[in-house]
C-alpha cells in the first residue's frame, strides 16, 4: 500500500520526527468528524456512537500495550501525558523528589526543570554512558525515602537506544518509588508490555504511531493517584478536563490496532532495511561513518551516523532528494551539537557531524539503495579541497 502523500523523488527518512497518517487511519476518523458529532458526555441519542467509539479506542490501544482499558487516560499528545505524569505524581503529595536522565525529552526535562522552580522539587538527572544508556546502580544509589517518581525514556528519539526499562523499574519499586517511562518512540514499533516492564505509567504519542498531530494517551495504573493538570468537567477520569477529541482518539485507536498486527513482521523488516542503509554507507563512505548509540539495544528503524569530515546539516541540505534529521527535531536549526550526543561524551565535532535515519511503515528497499547514493555522493562532494 503507498501513501498519497509521499513524493517519489523525496525519500522519507525522519519517521521519528512524525509519521504519515495512515489512509486506513484517516477514513476510520473522518466520520467522527462529520456524522457522529455527539459530545459523549451526554444521554441522548447522539452521543451514543461516540462515546461506543471512544471505548472501542481505549479498548485497542490497551490492547497494543497489554493494559486494561480503564487505564487509559486520553491526552492532546505525548508532551501533555509526559507533563501529567511527572507533575501529577510529583503535586500528589508522596514525596517532593523525582529523577530523571539527561538525555530525556524536552518535555520531561523542562517539567522538571519547573517543578524545581516553581515548586520546590529536587530532581536528579542521572547520566548515561558512551552508548546514552542508564547504569542502573545510578539509580539505586540516587533513590531516597523522599524519591516519588522516577521517569525514564523507553527509547531516545535521536539514538534509538533502549533503556532497560523492566530492571530500572524493579529498583524504583523495591525502593518505594513510582515509575514512568515516555515510550512515545517505541509503542508499535516494538512489542511492550505495561507489566512486564513493570511501570506505572507509560506515555504515548499517536504521531509517532500514524496517527494525527495532537493526540495522545496515558497509561495510568490503576490504583495510582495523581494531580489533574487540567481541570474542568471531569473527563478522562478527572485527570483531563474537556470534551474528548472522539475523531482523533478513534484515530489513535486505529493506529494502535494496525501496529498490533504488524509486531509480527515489522520490526524484523525495519531492522535488515536500517542496517542495509548502514552498511551501504560504509561501502561508500570507507572508515567515515561512525554510529551514534548502541550497536544492538535501539530501535529496529533508527540510525543515528556522525560522517567525518562532513557537517550533519550541511550534509542534509546537500541532498533535497532525503528528508532526513540532524538530531531530535525540536532542535532544528541549532548548531550547537545535540544535547544528547553530548551528554554521551561526544566531541563537538562529531555532534555536529551527526545524522539521524530513521524508516517506517512505507521505507522500500530501493528507497534505501537509493538515499545511500545520494548522502554518499554528497559528502564526497562536500569534502573536497
Amino acid at each position: 500500500m503507498s501513501h498519497p502523500g509521499l513524493e517519489d523523488d523525496l525519500i522519507y527518512l525522519d519517521y521519528n520526527a512524525t509519521t504519515p497518517v495512515d489512509p486506513r487511519v484517516a477514513e476510520a476518523a473522518w466520520p467522527y468528524v462529520t456524522t457522529f458529532f455527539g459530545n459523549p458526555s451526554n444521554s441522548y441519542r447522539y452521543a451514543e456512537e461516540p462515546r461506543r467509539a471512544l471505548e472501542e479506542a481505549r479498548r485497542r490501544l490497551a490492547g497494543l500495550i497489554g493494559s486494561r482499558p480503564g487505564e487509559i487516560v486520553l491526552t492532546g499528545g505525548g508532551s501533555e501525558s509526559d507533563t501529567l505524569a511527572i507533575r501529577g505524581i510529583a503535586l500528589a503529595g508522596g514525596g517532593d523528589h523525582v529523577i530523571t536522565q539527561r538525555t530525556e525529552h524536552p518535555a520531561v526535562l523542562r517539567t522538571c526543570l519547573s517543578l524545581e522552580r516553581l515548586h520546590g522539587v529536587q530532581v536528579t538527572y542521572l547520566p548515561v554512558d558512551k552508548h546514552g544508556l542508564v547504569d542502573p546502580a545510578a539509580l539505586e544509589a540516587a533513590i531516597t525515602p523522599r524519591t516519588s517518581l522516577v521517569s525514564i525514556m523507553t527509547a531516545n528519539s535521536e539514538t534509538g537506544v533502549l533503556q532497560p526499562i523492566a530492571e530500572l523499574a524493579g529498583i524504583a519499586h523495591r525502593r518505594g518509588a513510582l515509575f514512568h517511562t515516555d515510550a512515545a518512540q517505541a509503542v508499535g514499533k516494538i512489542p511492550l508490555n505495561v507489566d512486564e516492564l513493570e511501570v506505572d505509567l507509560l506515555t504515548v504519542a499517536g504521531h509517532k504511531l500514524y496517527a494525527p498531530k495532537g493526540v495522545g494517551a496515558l497509561y495510568v495504573r490503576e490504583g495510582v493517584v495523581l494531580e489533574p493538570v487540567i481541570h474542568g468537567g471531569g473527563q478522562e477520569h478527572g485527570l483531563r478536563a474537556g470534551t474528548e477529541n472522539v475523531a482523533y482518539a478513534v484515530a489513535l485507536g486505529v493506529a494502535a490496532e494496525l501496529a498490533s498486527a504488524e509486531l509480527a513482521y515489522g520490526p524484523d523488516r525495519l531492522r535488515i532495511l536500517r542496517d542495509l542503509l548502514h552498511r551501504r554507507l560504509d561501502e561508500r563512505l570507507p572508515e567515515r561513518v561512525r554510529l551514534n548509540g548502541h550497536p544492538a539495544r535501539r530501535l529496529p528503524g533508527t540510525l543515528n551516523i556522525s560522517v567525518s569530515g562532513v557537517g550533519g546539516a550541511d550534509l542534509i541540505a546537500a541532498t533535497p532528494g532525503v528528508a532526513a534529521a540532524t538530531g531530535s527535531a525540536c532542535h532544528a536549526g541549532s548548531r550547537e551539537p545535540s544535547p544528547v550526543l553530548r551528554a554521551m561524551g561526544l566531541g563537538r565535532e562529531r555532534g555536529l557531524s551527526a545524522v539521524r535515519l530513521s524508516l517506517g511503515r512505507w521505507t522500500t528497499e530501493d528507497e534505501i539503495e537509493t538515499a545511500a547514493r545520494l548522502l554518499s555522493d554528497s559528502a564526497h562532494r562536500l569534502s573536497r579541497p
